[in-house]
């Protein structure tokens, strides 16, 4: 009989410090006594079940047995013409379990036993009580408690993250091994693997931030939360944080285009009428912005106003560079005049800004001089990106960048 105060102390504890059901813990000790009893007293490939009772400590051990027919199970002997079985492709239909009298009952015996009982029931018989298990026994049960007690857990971090894809969560760094970033997120733990990070930021231990759920992985023995602070939509994540009108579906976000640690265009749109989405965004003297790009590292943020005209939405995702005309074209081109003196701002350091603007509206983007219309400055059908840094050095003027 066990001691059932240590016990229920000990699973208060666990349920506790995990965070997980305590009749849960309960069922594991279950699975766990009955698999010490297995192998002390039983076959190997036998099911035992075990029954703790709550209030006393007794403990009840039962063999369990699947009722199968012929068509559930097939007999070992016809496996008989064995060799050519063993060549069987791996597409091919699966071969039905081999019949085991140690896990399985036929039909006909269970009827004997029970009226009524059907193929796929299970039948359960009586076992000896025993209590006294050797040391290997102990040992296999302790190994059933921490797998359990391990399932237990990654099924309720299962439970409690897999609906929040796409949501921010907010951890502390606990170590960064070759460029992966490892984060306690409280009840469970995140990666943020080198290429979702932000380029030129660092991460010291104890440091909390906040982050972008990209997945949640069960594959593997913990369910692994995939994390990335350079998602275009951490951007958008967060100005929902700070921005009360997106909450209240006053102002939306339609597009972001980011180069992450370096800079963001934002496209966003008013639902409501009398309502400036630039101003929603940016907030009191820069508040709503300002709480963004520190999150970020003082990343640069560009926002614009959405329209459907394609022409007001591609000269708007230009900023701050000022538009002459927009002329589109076939093919989700367009081709944009600006001043002479604004040419460089519009194609941005190393081609930046259009590149990012292409981005935003999904428009391949010619950016001319309105004085000399027929020179090709940047065609990012033609040029590299390399060759498009390149083009933009020629074209940029003494003027002080505002990017």
């Amino acid at each position: 009989m066990l001691d059932l105060k240590a016990l229920n102390r000990a699973i208060e504890t666990i349920a506790q410090e995990k965070g997980i059901d305590a009749g849960a813990i309960f069922g594991a000790i279950e699975a766990a006594l009955a698999a010490a009893y297995r192998k002390e007293y039983r076959k190997k490939g036998e099911l035992i079940k075990c029954k703790l009772n709550p209030k006393t400590g007794d403990m009840k051990f039962s063999q369990v047995k699947l009722v199968v027919d012929g068509n559930s199970v097939r007999v070992k002997e016809e496996l008989a013409e064995g060799e050519v079985e063993k060549e069987r492709v791996e597409f091919e239909e699966e071969l039905l379990p081999v019949y085991n009298p140690d896990r399985h009952i036929w039909l006909k015996e269970a009827k004997e036993i029970k009226s009524g009982v059907k193929v796929d029931d299970e039948l359960e018989f009586a076992l000896e009580d025993e209590s006294d298990f050797g040391r290997i026994a102990s040992q296999a049960a302790k190994q059933v408690i921490l797998q359990k007690i391990r399932e237990i857990e990654r099924d309720s971090v299962k439970k409690e993250y897999i609906g929040k894809e796409g949501e921010i969560v907010s951890g502390t760094v606990q170590r960064v091994e070759r460029g992966s970033v490892y984060v306690d997120l409280g009840r469970a733990s995140g990666i943020m693997f080198y290429t979702e990070s932000i380029p030129g930021e660092h991460y010291r231990i104890g440091e909390r931030l906040r982050f972008y759920l990209l997945a949640v992985q069960d594959e593997t023995r913990v369910p692994g939360l995939i994390l990335s602070r350079s998602h275009p939509k951490f951007i958008s994540k967060l100005f929902e944080m700070e921005v009360p009108e997106i909450h209240d579906e006053l102002v939306e976000i339609k597009a972001v285009a980011r180069e992450a640690g370096s800079r963001t265009k934002i496209a966003a749109g008013s639902k409501a009428e009398g309502v400036d989405p630039i101003g929603s965004l940016v907030g009191q003297r820069g508040t709503r912005v300002m709480a963004v790009t520190n999150e970020l590292g003082n990343e640069k943020i560009d926002i614009i106003g959405w329209s459907e005209a394609p022409d007001k939405f591609i000269a708007a995702s230009l900023s701050p560079a000022k538009v002459v005309s927009v002329e589109i074209l076939p093919r989700r081109e367009a081709r944009v005049m600006v001043p002479e003196d604004q040419l460089g701002l519009a194609i941005g350091k190393g081609g930046q800004n259009v590149r990012l603007a292409a981005k935003l509206t999904g428009w391949k983007i010619d950016v001319r001089s309105d004085s000399r219309p027929d020179v090709v400055q940047f065609d990012p059908q033609k040029l590299s990106v390399e060759g498009q840094a390149g083009e933009a050095e020629k074209v940029k003027e003494e003027k002080p960048s505002e990017e």
